[in-house]
């Protein structure tokens, strides 16, 4: 791989600098979340971590330097100057790195010249000894995560011309088996949504955000996110409401008449909730918490997870398994998949086929269960004789 500039060394772009330019790109221009960014952060910083070490450590191996012949009797080398084989350096001038083997930095180089790593270093070689290095503490779903930054880097390098070629893109991604989704069959979410209480507004709130969460199929941040514009309840037939997906994408999300009710009855009791000092309450924030500040993911994530053990007996439930529950119920319903990838917001159909392996999986166990040809079918149902 070769950087296309002009110019002397000192013009390179540095593996950091890289890094910075592509995160400011994710954000302004592709308007990625800020998770999505800060994910792609960490990998990326690792990899110029392994750089930087890597660089380092090559540095230290280097065999040193020999002189091909001793100086003249009575004269000593000049003062600062370090002798290479066949070469001696001018006083004070510390070599490059990634010289000739015989020019490797000396004890007291600049420890600039290993931290900052030029994109030039991202070769096949490095990135295959980065991988090696994760496959020993890291899943496999994460090193295919890191993998992914690394390719993402790389092609806008491409795209900008500052790279030749995209090294990462010959890279084996590792086997990933994707776990088919955690979700309720429909009695149990009808339990789970039957718990909390309906004397307190914290009681009623709690309804309202599970109701959400399985009937509109939303992620965490989005529930989070929802205003009081958001929600638009008439005609209570049609109710909809306003969701700033992934990336800051709207989508408008129908409401079941579940959902309605339970937030109609929160909004009764909503101005309970306020800070007991100051008695100030979001303005804007359509779920609150105890003291009137929107309500944030880790409290909604301990809510469903409390309610999830006392209601179906699940302790691991988590938000997310109501988007799953939802999904899944609506394609068992015969939902068309195209309409629940444009109802949950995602990019790729890939994403929502997911649920048809959910589904035939279901029906696969109630198959087996009911039919009397099926594998796993009562004894007794074996014993009839064929027609």
């Amino acid at each position: 791989m070769h950087v296309r500039r002009g110019g002397d060394r000192s013009g390179e772009t540095t593996l950091e600098q890289a890094i910075a330019r592509f995160l400011t790109y994710l954000t302004a221009e592709r308007r990625a979340s800020r998770h999505t960014v800060a994910a792609y952060r960490r990998d990326l910083e690792q990899l110029a971590r392994f750089a930087r070490e890597k660089a380092a450590a090559n540095a230290d191996h280097r065999p040193a330097p020999t002189r091909s012949k001793a100086p003249a009797a009575g004269k000593a080398p000049a003062a600062g100057k370090v002798p290479t084989a066949g070469k001696v350096p001018a006083a004070g001038k510390v070599p490059a790195a990634g010289k000739a083997a015989g020019e490797a930095p000396t004890a007291g180089e600049d420890a600039a010249a290993v931290e900052d790593t030029a994109v030039t270093g991202l070769d096949v070689l490095l990135l295959r000894s980065w991988l090696g290095s994760l496959a020993r503490t890291h899943a496999p779903a994460s090193i295919a995560r890191k993998v992914g930054a690394a390719r993402a880097l790389l092609r806008y390098l491409e795209r900008r011309g500052e790279v030749d070629k995209n090294a990462a893109a010959q890279l084996a991604l590792p086997k990933v088996r994707r776990p088919l989704p955690t979700f309720l069959d429909v009695d149990a979410a009808a339990e789970v949504m039957e718990i909390p209480g309906a004397d307190t507004a914290e009681g009623l709130r709690d309804r309202a955000i599970l109701e959400t969460l399985y009937g509109a199929g939303l992620r965490v941040s989005e529930l989070c996110g929802l205003d009081l514009t958001h929600v638009d309840r008439q005609p209570a037939d049609r109710a909809s409401v306003r969701v700033i997906g992934k990336g800051d994408k709207e989508r408008i999300v129908p409401l079941g008449s579940h959902a309605v009710a339970a937030i109609e009855r929160y909004l009764e009791r909503r101005d309970e909730l306020t800070d007991p000092t100051t008695g100030a309450r979001d303005p804007r924030a359509l779920f609150l918490s105890r003291r009137g500040a929107r309500i944030g993911v880790r409290r909604v994530q301990a809510l469903v997870q409390r309610y999830g053990a006392l209601g179906a007996g699940r302790s691991d439930l988590h938000p997310h398994a109501l988007r799953h529950t939802c999904a899944t119920h609506l394609l068992d319903g015969g939902a068309d998949l195209r309409a629940i990838q444009k109802l949950l917001g995602h990019a790729s159909l890939a994403t929502t086929q997911r649920y048809t392996h959910v589904s035939i999986d279901h029906l696969l166990k109630v198959y087996d269960a009911a039919h009397p040809m099926a594998r796993n079918a009562h004894p007794m149902a074996r014993k009839r004789s064929p027609a």
